[in-house]
């Protein structure tokens, strides 16, 4: 890796709260890197572990973030260590992330090679570690939906993405007063970046392996008050619905399909329900298949109801960011975030 004066040509940045653990197989896999000519900035939001001894182990930088104590979400954190680094291509990795070697080689290959492109991000790769089925099965669904959708995109993830520091200083970096906790402030600065002409894309090489274990609440919690609900509202902000990775059109239709399947039935019509079910699974077959190649049927059997789940909370999450979004002056807001644009 660069050290010294000398501007490197990569910057990662690792937010880091807690999780001393898994941040240390992360910085491990970060010093294997292929690629050599990087710093890492690695911000504390208040961890309570012991973190910096770590750090400076690797001979990265540790930079602590918090004020008064208190965490202020990855969000801050990651503007900190922006505003303390050199290199003018940003990496993002998250503390529970290890990159693959080849992952910052790629991202430097991506950006020599295309000088138009503003930001580049990668997926999971589809050997998680835990192997719950909660956490595998999120792992997974993860991988499959941005392998699915490679190329230009209007997003942006911070998981294993990079972006131009000249693109990401220009777009006024990460809102970290909305997002005081890990939500979707990536998603937010890729649409920003996105209407202001700024090209995005999405490649399935550039791959790292997500350590985290789900819980069920963890799940919940993550997937309805921390991105379902708040990315409702921003698309509505956004004036159009995307339709790439989870949004696209047949997650929308197998939404609808779901609910469908449980309302026939109580109103009546018990055996039509059959038909949406048999839809539900014609549309996301491949999802399943890709399940039962990568852990067996089984285990994509065992999927299924997770899958539903995750289709009921999707339209629960669409009611309440909608309703959200009118009920606190979200057309206004909108008409006032284009125009500041």
């Amino acid at each position: 890796m660069t050290i010294g004066a000398r501007v490197p040509i990569l910057s990662v940045i690792v937010p880091v709260y807690n999780g001393a653990e898994r941040l240390e197989r992360c910085l491990e896999m970060l010093a294997a890197s292929e690629y050599r000519d990087f710093e890492v900035v690695v911000a504390d939001d208040g961890s309570t572990e012991e973190v910096e001894p770590l750090v400076a182990r690797r001979g990265f930088r540790y930079l602590r973030v918090s004020e008064r104590g208190r965490p202020g979400g990855p969000a801050r954190a990651r503007n900190r260590g922006v505003a303390a680094s050199r290199g003018p291509l940003l990496v993002f990795i998250d503390g529970d992330v290890c990159a693959h070697p080849d992952a910052l080689g790629r991202f430097a290959a991506a950006f020599a090679s295309d000088p138009g492109l503003a930001a580049v991000f990668g997926s999971y790769d589809d050997d998680p570690p835990d192997r719950g089925l909660v956490s595998r099965y999120k792992n997974l669904a993860h991988r499959y939906y941005h392998q699915a959708s490679q190329g230009d995109v209007r997003t942006f993830w911070t998981g294993c993405g990079a972006m131009r520091r000249e693109v990401f200083l220009s777009c006024g970096g990460f809102d970290e007063v909305r997002y005081r906790r890990p939500a979707i402030e990536d998603i937010e600065l890729g649409l920003r970046a996105s209407r202001a002409g700024h090209r995005i894309r999405l490649d399935g090489r550039i791959q790292a392996r997500h350590l985290k274990r789900w819980t069920w609440w963890g799940l919940l919690k993550t997937d309805i008050r921390d991105r379902g609900i708040p990315w409702t509202r921003l698309m509505w902000e956004d004036g159009r619905v995307d339709s790439t990775l989870n949004v696209e059109p047949g997650q929308r239709a197998s939404v609808a399909l779901v609910y469908l399947t449980l309302l026939l039935p109580a109103a009546g019509f018990w055996w039509a329900a059959a038909l949406p079910a048999l839809a539900v699974t014609l549309v996301n077959r491949e999802f399943y298949q890709f399940m039962a190649r990568r852990a067996g049927w089984w285990f994509a059997v065992r999927v299924v109801p997770l899958h539903w789940l995750y289709f009921l909370y999707c339209g629960a999450c669409a009611v309440v960011g909608t309703a959200l979004h009118f009920l606190r002056g979200g057309p206004r807001v909108a008409r006032m975030r284009r125009i500041s644009e």
